[in-house]
């Protein structure tokens, strides 16, 4: 089973230039006129290393957890997990999983152990079990599973503001999280649940601008529900945190705001 380094050809020590030169050379002999449509799995597998080790920060957290969580165990830790069904091995398997790009077990792992609610925090050390709710959320988003992205995404920002881990690579997360909030959670939830997410971004301390726009969107979701009394408080809401605010003019005229 390779790592991302193996995966590329390239000694833990590459420099940047080597990574870059490796993925090149790789890259040719997987295009799809050359290896034809059974190699696209291959190159996923290549394009996610070569992003995460192109990316100092990306890296240096990929290292580091690699060297805490497998290259220390001293023996196949892979099969060991696999014979075992207790779910502490089930949460450092799909872990182990994740860092060797093997994303489709770990992710029917996960699923099968109760997905969202699969507490992997009680099992895994703190730094682990982080790093591995963000490489999932980033694997299931790539999926188009975007609801089980945000809940674990969620969970990691709590985390981080309850007790520092992630540090300035937070900013990474906070952002991404907002991404996928802004251009692919609305499509994949009901009106219902779209409400119960903004309501969760609410509490998680983000500006004020960012909390008005969330607003404004779940005002217009309720104004769809027939509830106007409701989307009017919350316009009225989102209006005192950025006066400014940009497309309110037409709920503003329906409510009377």
């Amino acid at each position: 089973m390779k790592n991302y380094y193996d995966l590329l050809g390239v000694r833990r020590e590459a420099a940047a230039g080597e990574i870059k030169k490796a993925f090149r050379e790789k890259a040719k002999r997987l295009h799809p006129d050359i290896a034809g449509k059974d190699a696209e799995e291959a190159m996923r597998k290549l394009l996610t290393a070569y992003e995460v080790l192109s990316d100092p920060e990306r890296r240096y957290k990929y290292d580091r957890a690699y060297t805490r969580f497998v290259q220390n165990a001293g023996f196949d830790y892979r099969t060991w997990l696999r014979e075992r069904d207790d779910p502490a091995s089930r949460s450092r398997l799909v872990f182990f999983q994740l860092l060797h790009l093997e994303e489709n077990e770990a992710i029917n792992i996960w699923r099968e152990n109760g997905g969202i609610h699969f507490q992997m925090e009680q099992y895994l050390e703190r730094e682990d079990w982080m790093d591995c709710l963000f490489i999932l959320a980033e694997e299931l988003d790539r999926r188009g599973c975007c609801y089980e992205a945000f809940r674990l995404l969620v969970i990691l920002v709590r985390e981080e503001r309850r007790l520092p881990y992630f540090r300035h690579f937070m900013e990474e997360i906070e952002n991404y999280l907002k991404t996928l909030v802004r251009l692919r959670l609305k499509p994949q939830v009901d009106e219902e649940t779209w409400i119960e997410c903004m309501e969760t971004m609410l509490t998680l301390g983000f500006e004020a601008r960012d909390e008005a726009r969330w607003m404004r969107s779940m005002a217009e979701t309720l104004l769809s529900l027939g509830d106007e009394a409701g989307a009017g408080c919350l316009i009225r809401e989102a209006l005192k945190r950025d006066p400014a605010l940009p497309r309110t003019n037409r709920i503003r005229r329906k409510l009377k705001v």
